[in-house]
């Protein structure tokens, strides 16, 4: 059917407003990966301590952790375009202050936590606003395009911050302040302002705005399901890049091999989510949507073995294709699903649901790296991610025409 046959990028493109986000997102996800391998190097350099490393990967996960749906909740009472313009200015501000040399590493952490804070805001944001910028199949097209462009910053930003920590870790903070100011000047310029989707005479307090938020994705079965599956998936195939460092080591080198491991990933996802998802049919991506979250953990588990470097690479960037088609199918069901008014208040509850089970997942096996082997820990977990996921899609997402196959309820009361 025409309804369901895939739209191509070109139609996607050609709506102007898409295109500056999506160019000021790509602009901003180099930057992040760009200083988030170089502080990740510089940690490990001076400590020699995969924990310490691990910790300095995942700081970035710690705002979500402690404001990330109250922000996401908050947001939504201002204009998405607002929203998302200040916060590009405010993290422009704080990582210029982390680019003045000398820095201690505590104060460091300290201003990359701070600037963290300005990430769920923006992200929630950024998710609520896309429905009303594009319609039908554009949208899933959009959030594989994201999702793969995100990828290919990390592996750009990955790689070019492994070499250029080396050289200054200075730099590397200034480029990234530099995108989130070209970032704010390509919305300003091309993205419309759109009125809060939460006014003023609809506000019931923001604690409450937020734990309704927690009641709509956990109250429904199928936003909960879809939950459940992205934490699950999430929280094991993001360990090869934390422990990346240490694993470098582990096979004999450096910066070099580190930003390989950490490049691999994000790689599988450009290529999937360039290539597969522009073929598959809507109706498709979400049959497979099962299937993908047992793969994802599982060709990880040949780590157990320690195998060669080649093998490391293509292994995590096999899982990195399952992402890639797993993850927008899944957001766009959850999009489907939502009333517009929730959906930076249930998109804050998922990206923080999403950075918690990373951060969480980085710190504990970085912990478990410290007593035993690299390899085996990342082996080890995804073998337990591997059975989890086979419970956790135990029930069908679809029906055998690939309909879905939990209708999505909300009340009166969360409402």
């Amino acid at each position: 059917m025409a309804a369901d046959r895939p739209v191509g990028y070109r139609v996607l493109l050609a709506v102007t407003e898409y295109r500056a986000v999506f160019v000021a997102s790509a602009l901003s996800w180099t930057g992040d990966y760009l200083c988030k391998a170089a502080v990740t190097l510089l940690v490990f350099e001076r400590t020699s301590s995969a924990l310490a490393s691990a910790a300095a990967f995942a700081i970035g996960y710690l705002p979500w952790l402690i404001a990330g749906p109250v922000l996401a909740a908050l947001a939504e009472r201002y204009p998405a375009r607002t929203v998302m313009i200040s916060c590009d200015l405010i993290r422009a501000a704080l990582i210029g202050l982390v680019a003045i040399p000398g820095v201690p590493i505590p104060v460091l952490f300290a201003l990359l936590l701070a600037g963290g804070l300005a990430a769920p805001p923006f992200e929630a944001a950024r998710s609520a606003q896309l429905p009303q910028i594009l319609t039908g199949d554009r949208y899933p097209l959009a959030l594989a395009l994201n999702n793969s462009v995100l990828h290919a910053a990390q592996v750009a930003g990955y790689a070019i911050g492994g070499l250029i920590a080396g050289y200054s870790p200075q730099v590397a903070l200034a480029l990234n302040a530099l995108t989130f100011l070209v970032s704010a000047l390509l919305l300003r310029l091309h993205v419309r302002r759109r009125p809060a989707t939460l006014t003023a005479a609809r506000r019931t307090g923001l604690w409450r705005e937020t734990g309704q938020g927690y009641a709509v994705v956990f109250g429904d079965p199928l936003l909960r399901a879809i939950a459940i599956i992205t934490f699950g998936v999430v929280t094991f195939v993001i360990v090869p890049e934390g422990l990346a460092a240490a694993w470098a080591s582990d096979l004999g080198g450096g910066g070099r091999i580190q930003g390989l491991i950490m490049a691999a990933n994000p790689l599988g996802v450009a290529i999937g989510g360039l290539v597969l998802n522009r073929l598959l049919s809507p109706r498709a991506r979400i049959r497979l949507m099962r299937p993908l979250a047992v793969l994802a953990p599982l060709v990880l588990v040949p780590a157990l073995i320690n195998p060669p470097l080649i093998v490391v690479v293509l292994v995590v960037t096999v899982s990195g294709v399952a992402m890639a088609l797993l993850l927008p199918a899944a957001q766009t069901l959850f999009k489907d699903a939502l009333a517009h008014e929730y959906r930076a208040r249930a998109f804050g509850v998922m990206n923080g649901g999403v950075q918690l089970a990373q951060g969480a997942a980085i710190l504990i096996t970085g912990a478990l790296s410290e007593r035993l082997p690299t390899p085996t820990v990342i082996g080890a977990w995804c073998a337990a991610g591997t059975l989890l996921m086979l419970l956790a899609t135990f029930r069908p997402l679809t029906d055998s025409d690939g309909a879905v196959a939990v209708a999505p309820v909300l009340t009166k009361e969360t409402r």
